[in-house]
């Protein structure tokens, strides 16, 4: 699962976005050249086995075991490193049942609820120390109900249900995996009337062909396997909304914690492929549309209600502990107040052997290689700050609450925030060629991979990068971003592509609200002054850079500093105070989850938001508030123009 975690999609100042395209120049040869050569699986496959021996969730012993052997690992190689702990609410499994009824049958069965371990499993034994299979935060309690199937769990799945009489009030919502993240379905089976839910892993999605092998002998999900997760559709510590979880900070209670929209508010399970199978066979109404059903060869999949009554038991923990960041810092040489932040979380529901430990992995890897350049007598023109963040699982908890922490310090000195969760995860598909996968466009292609993928892991945000090979790879790829980052004088950003791509964005909304009285022009106009100022800044950055290849210009010139300052301020631009419509913490207006599904970045997600209620409450005043969300983004843009520009209007 390509995770939306990490300071950049968490922080609300990120600032490196989906569209900042790296010029193509290179380090400083030799420095760039002996990083390379130093790529070793060995160290990196070292680091893996000791971080993923044990499983590790967010505020446990074996977590804050991983912490220190980070710590450790980063001090060894003299870069100093520290822990920084914070106090937050954090959410465990006390008691779990579940069983299934049907009218007429003698028995009930009784589901396991737990992941078999296969054949001469080697680790076997350390599953025993496996957190059972539960839901973060869902609520505590005990529903006996009928059975109701909801397909995907979107608001249109229920609106369907809804349409065909379905009545989902008071029932058990039985949802899969596939099209939005656990939080939101079992929101949306709140919001039509659920008193429970259970969510499984078809194996249309997770399963492979019909007889196809799964996990050890191939990549898919077995039978048995279950896919946990957090349902608090927030960021950070539920308990400090809005500000850091420091030491004698202002915090809410933990039942008013609970008891906001953010959370569940109603119980919930995850299942097994196996176990929902089951239910499956024991509903009756309708059967369900063809695009609902399950993979070929399955049983009909039919909507209900009933005659499955399920019967589900939940009690959580819901308690305040103690999470722990590692950094480690890189000191500059000449701006040292300028963080080329790298980031990666450690915590994991199980052991996190690709998600997220292969990037913790390949962090260290890189640390180790620039630790080898600073004996070389290598020191980074900018400040690299590596950060190991906790409790990501749980709702980005660690990078949010350090972020809220160092929230001005962060807006006016970081330079970018490179995250890698998964380095190595199998082949990721080509956006561009849907028919081959990234690897093999490098390959195809006569620029070498390390050269293609700079460009397009910011292009497309890959913030857990999922490379076909090893950490190394990962770790080369990453290293280099981050050497040109620190090293060059005149920042790596080029803006020209952003109009091209907001033009795009701009169509598909004028398609969304034609036949109505909404206009983009607001947009248009904007977007063509940010056209206007990227050129400008882009002959402003090549003229110096021609100054200083002819030694007309010194490297620490205050026009090189201007020029970066607002190279790196614009994307700041594109943020704003208030938040997006609906999701206030999120403060991009450009690229950002929506209310609908936070499963990947949308653009211009308050648009979105507001044209989904609009669509609902279908008022004027709603048609209205979609004008206003547009002129707020149009501003936006007019703002990065403006600092691009670097002069007043």
């Amino acid at each position: 699962m390509v995770a939306t975690d990490g300071w950049m999609l968490a922080a609300a100042d990120a600032s490196l976005s989906l569209l900042l395209l790296v010029v193509h120049s290179a380090p400083a040869p030799n420095y760039g050249s002996l990083f390379l050569s130093l790529a070793s699986n060995d160290t990196a496959a070292l680091h893996l086995r000791a971080l993923t021996l044990h499983p590790h969730v967010a505020g446990t012993r074996a977590n804050s075991l991983t912490a220190a052997y980070v710590r450790d690992a980063f001090s060894s190689l003299s870069i100093p490193a520290h822990i920084t702990p914070y106090s937050v609410l954090l959410s465990y499994p006390v008691e779990r049942s579940l069983s299934l009824a049907v009218p007429g049958r003698a028995t009930t069965t009784s589901f396991a609820l737990s992941q078999e371990t296969y054949p001469n499993d080697p680790y076997a034994s350390a599953t025993a120390e496996v957190m059972p299979t539960f839901y973060a935060y869902a609520a505590s309690g005990s529903v006996s109900a009928e059975a109701v199937y909801a397909n995907y769990g979107r608001e249109e799945d229920f609106a369907y249900l809804a349409s065909r009489g379905v009545d989902v009030a008071g029932k058990v919502a039985v949802a899969r995996y596939g099209r939005i993240h656990c939080e939101d379905i079992v929101h949306n089976a709140r919001v039509a009337g659920a008193a429970a839910a259970v969510v499984y892993t078809d194996p249309l999605q997770y399963g492979g062909a019909p007889g196809e092998a799964w996990f050890p002998d191939s990549r898919w999900l077995p039978p048995t396997g279950v896919q946990v997760g957090s349902l608090f559709r927030g960021v950070g510590d539920p308990t400090t909304p809005m500000w850091a979880s420091s030491e004698g900070c202002e915090r809410v209670s933990v039942e008013e914690a609970m008891d906001t929209d953010d959370m569940p508010g109603i119980p919930a399970l995850p299942v097994s492929a196996r176990d929902a199978a089951e239910i499956h066979a024991a509903l009756g109404g309708d059967a369900a549309p063809a695009d609902w059903q399950g993979r070929e060869g399955s049983p009909v999949y039919r909507l209900g209600p009933g005659p499955a009554i399920l019967n589900l038991t939940y009690t959580g923990n819901d308690t305040m502990a103690t999470i722990e960041n590692v950094f480690a810092v890189i000191e500059g040489a000449e701006e040292p107040d300028r963080y080329v932040i790298l980031g990666n979380h450690r915590d994991a529901w199980t052991f996190g052997a690709s998600d997220p430990n292969s990037g913790t992995a390949a962090m260290i890897e890189l640390a180790q290689r620039l630790s080898v350049l600073q004996k070389q007598g290598w020191r980074p023109r900018r400040t690299i700050i590596f950060c190991s963040w906790d409790a990501e699982e749980y709702g980005l908890t660690g990078s949010t609450e350090w972020v809220e922490e160092n929230r001005e310090m962060l807006s006016s000195r970081a330079v970018a925030y490179l995250n890698v969760d998964v380095s190595v995860v199998g082949p990721v598909q080509d956006p561009d060629n849907s028919s081959q996968t990234v690897y093999d466009s490098w390959v195809k292609s006569n620029i070498s991979p390390l050269d293609q993928a700079i460009p397009y892991i910011i292009r497309y945000t890959m913030t857990s990068c999922g490379w076909r090979n090893s950490e190394i790879q990962a770790a080369s790829i990453w290293g280099m971003m981050a050497l040109r980052l620190a090293d060059e004088e005149i920042l790596p950003f080029n803006y020209m592509s952003y109009p091209v791509e907001l033009e795009a964005y701009t169509k598909v909304v004028e398609n969304e609200v034609g036949g109505t009285a909404i206009s983009c022009s607001p947009l248009h106009n904007a977007i063509r002054a940010l056209k206007t100022a990227a050129t400008k800044v882009n002959g402003e950055r090549k003229e110096l850079q021609r100054q200083l290849s002819s030694n007309q210009l010194k490297k620490d010139s205050m026009k090189i500093r201007s020029l970066n300052d607002r190279l790196m301020q614009a994307e700041r631009a594109f943020t704003n105070r208030e938040g997006l419509f609906k999701q206030e913490w999120f403060k991009h207006l450009v690229y950002g989850p929506s209310e609908q599904n936070d499963w990947e970045s949308a653009s211009y997600p308050g648009v979105e938001n507001a044209i989904a209620s609009a669509r609902k409450e279908n008022t004027t005043e709603s048609w209205k508030f979609v004008q206003h969300e547009i002129h707020r983004v149009a501003r936006a843009i007019t703002q990065a123009s403006v600092v691009l520009a670097g002069s007043l209007t």
